[in-house]
């Protein structure tokens, strides 16, 4: 049976993972440093511009509307559906990112409406919404 002495050992803390971290980061805000060191060693004046746009700015959304009889508008202008798969077409060939908002009736048929997304996915477009709005429930 071993016997108990009185002495008790005092928990230690070991500092050596903790010194290891501080050592790293050390390191890594000194390499920062000399990076930036690096891009600033070059005299060279920059231009300087008033108002930086870009270059292209991003299309509008393709609004088509889908009326109650199955009629398609776009702009205020009545399109069939070919003339609809030419013009998305055309505006994906223009902007790959091109999107398309469908406003339809809710009163019209839904095929209406699936006919139009049948379109968008032949030519390839992602990006399709289906307009709605927030139904008054006073």
């Amino acid at each position: 049976m071993p016997l108990k002495t009185g002495t008790v050992e005092e928990p230690k803390l070991d500092l050596t993972p903790m010194i290891d971290i501080v050592f790293l980061l050390i390191i890594f805000f000194m390499v920062g440093t000399q990076f930036t060191e690096m891009e600033r060693q070059y005299d060279i004046k920059l231009p300087t511009v008033t108002d930086a746009k870009p270059l292209t700015n991003l299309p509008d959304d393709i609004i088509v509307n889908v009326q109650q009889d199955g009629a398609i508008s776009i702009n205020g202008e009545n399109k069939s559906l070919t003339e609809l798969e030419s013009l998305l077409k055309t505006s994906v060939q223009n902007f790959p990112g091109q999107s398309v908002v469908i406003r339809g009736d809710s009163t019209g048929p839904y095929q209406n409406v699936m006919n139009i997304l049948e379109i968008c996915h032949r030519v390839k477009i992602r990006s399709v919404s289906l307009a709605n709005r927030l139904r008054d429930d006073s």
